[in-house]
């Protein structure tokens, strides 16, 4: 069997597809929308961000983020607003529905972190959360 250090990046990503496809099922039964809307409406809540920067925090393609935001605004979670500073940007805005949204799939969330600490243990949770963290930011 290879090294630990060997396997580790193949078995990152075999974790991510797996808790994706959990995850996704449990916020299209909570919500109707997946981990990645879920994602964008987290960062949307936080006040007024462009695509463009959505795109950025999500570390996604501007062209990918423009797809599912429209389909956020088809489904009436987010809404377009003109840009207090940039005139040919638009200002992405969580509307009601996409407030209730985020409400209903928050016990599906902390009922999935609560089956990753069991695995984990507290302090491998703990552990984990800052070093995926890390990874995420690109500190390596």
């Amino acid at each position: 069997m290879p090294e630990p250090d060997q396997r580790l990046f193949f078995l990152l990503q075999q974790a991510a597809h797996r808790l994706r496809v959990a995850a996704d099922r449990r916020c299209l039964a909570a919500a109707g929308i997946t981990t990645a809307q879920l994602g964008a409406l987290f960062a949307v809540r936080e006040g007024g961000l462009t695509q463009r920067e959505l795109a950025e925090q999500l570390g996604q393609r501007e062209s990918a983020v423009t797809a599912m935001v429209t389909r956020l605004v088809d489904a009436g979670l987010v809404a377009k607003r003109p840009h207090p500073r940039e005139h040919r940007a638009v200002s992405l805005r969580l509307t009601e529905a996409g407030e209730e949204a985020l409400a209903r799939v928050g016990p599906a969330i902390e009922e999935f972190n609560a089956r990753l600490r069991a695995v984990l243990g507290e302090q491998g949770f703990r552990d984990t959360v800052d070093g995926v963290g890390k990874l995420a930011r690109g500190e390596w």
